[in-house]
């Protein structure tokens, strides 16, 4: 009997410790990215990734001396964007788009949270970036 409930509350302390592990991995606005540094990035979209926590898209942008930059963006995860007008087809590979979002406080990364997305026909979407101090996340 005592070993048996030892390998249950062996089990119980492993899927604790599996299940932790992704709130762990999730930060908060601050600890990455600085409000004080907003950016507009306009480029193409590379590649869209759907995942939580935070969604991830990838934009090449040109420099004006002709050079492309690979952009990481950070957006919100899927589902609350997809309460906000996305769609698994909103950013297609070759998309022109223009991001408003904030630098990450490492200045080594091209790495950004998005704020908002404006598409080529005009239209502007909220990103989902975690700044809890960015207007449109009062929305």
């Amino acid at each position: 009997m005592r070993s048996k409930l030892s390998v249950v509350i062996a089990a119980a302390a492993g899927l604790v410790a599996a299940l932790a592990v992704p709130v762990w991995a999730h930060h908060a606005f601050n600890a990455e990215f600085d409000q004080k540094k907003p950016i507009k990035l306009q480029g193409t979209v590379k590649k869209m990734e759907w995942i939580n926590p935070h969604s991830w898209m990838t934009i090449e942008v040109k420099k004006p001396d002709g050079t492309v930059e690979n952009w990481e963006i950070e957006a919100g995860a899927p589902n609350s964007m997809f309460r906000r007008g996305f769609n698994k087809n909103s950013l297609p590979v070759g998309a022109e788009v223009v991001v408003l979002g904030y630098l990450a406080k490492d200045a080594t990364k091209k790495r950004a949270n998005g704020g908002s997305i404006t598409f080529s026909d005009g239209r502007t979407l909220f990103f989902g970036g975690s700044n809890p101090d960015d207007p449109q996340n009062k929305k």
